[in-house]
């Protein structure tokens, strides 16, 4: 059974050159709160204060507020159990500590188990979804898996092109409508998928806000009528985040998880702006796989998600 691990044609030479590249990545992008956090502990004396300037700067870093105070109460305990005097190793302690409460995240994506894999994507406009899709397109092919993708965006056109013009850089089959029922392009697909003797069919889905009662309803059925095209699908059920929304990428992951019973997320747009932290909220609340992360645009920019890679760039 293969997992899913990207690599690009354009990757460095060797696994440590590839690695450096994109924790270098990774560190830029989440530099804004790796440097609120990494600060606090310059030259800092263990008292009360640098646990209230924590507390700020996690809450800040859209950890939220459950999350926050579950590290700072196990950093208290730490700290005091093992008689911690100096700064450097109270931010090794959080440090473990928030790789603990990530690791949980950490589970690759695995492909092989279904002829055809069937996979249905979701997510809010502007989140990168349609992108998302072509890059893991990408990357699958690279694992020698033949790839249908059903364009269920049937809302917007230009979506629509978009995964088309995926579909030809990538010379993937895109089943499409100019209009008509996203669910029977899903199925449509599915059964394509199937007579093709493909691996993977990856559904898109009109990206929609989840107080948008009557389209999360559609995507409920969606996914239904995915099933009746082959049981047991759809196999994954993946939701697209912007990284940067904040404590609203939590609220997202709770409506769609509640809707349509979520296996795996992706991060997007981990660059500039993000923040970081919400990652944290998530393992808290609403612990969902987090199959990928992405940086930026290229194809080397989504990469799986790694618990210590991750703390390493926003701690330092």
């Amino acid at each position: 059974m293969a997992e899913l691990f990207p690599e690009t044609a354009e990757r460095p030479t060797t696994e440590g050159e590839r690695k450096k590249s994109w924790m270098q990545r990774l560190k830029a992008g989440l530099a804004k709160t790796s440097s609120n956090l990494s600060l606090l502990f310059v030259g800092a004396r263990i008292d009360e204060d640098l646990y209230e300037e924590l507390e700020s700067a996690l809450l800040m870093s859209d950890a939220g507020m459950d999350a926050t105070e579950f590290l700072l109460s196990n950093l208290r305990r730490k700290v005091k159990e093992e008689k911690l005097l100096d700064a450097a190793d109270v931010k090794q302690a959080l440090k473990g500590l928030m790789i603990d409460m990530l690791r949980p995240l950490e589970k690759p994506l695995e492909l092989g188990r279904y002829e055809p894999l069937v996979m249905m994507i979701a997510g809010v406009n502007g989140a990168g979804k349609t992108t998302t899709i072509g890059k893991l397109a990408k990357h699958m092919q690279r694992y020698e898996q033949s790839v249908l993708l059903a364009a269920g965006d049937t809302f917007r056109a230009a979506a629509r092109e978009q995964l088309m013009v995926w579909g030809q850089r990538n010379n993937v089959t895109v089943v499409s409508q100019a209009s008509g029922d996203p669910a029977a392009v899903a199925f449509d697909a599915v059964q394509s998928g199937k007579a093709r003797g493909m691996d993977v069919v990856m559904v898109d889905t009109a990206g929609r806000l989840p107080t948008q009662l009557h389209l999360m309803e559609e995507l409920k059925k969606i996914k239904r009528v995915i099933g009746k095209g082959m049981d047991g699908a759809p196999h994954e059920v993946v939701l697209v985040i912007d990284g940067n929304t904040g404590q609203n990428a939590l609220a997202q992951v709770k409506a769609f998880d509640d809707a349509l019973q979520l296996t795996g997320l992706v991060i997007t747009k981990l660059d500039g702006t993000a923040k970081g932290g919400v990652l944290a909220a998530i393992a808290r609340t609403r612990p969902v796989p987090v199959y990928f992360i992405g940086v930026g645009e290229k194809l080397d920019d989504l990469q799986p998600f790694n618990a210590e890679e991750f703390v390493e760039a926003l701690l330092g």
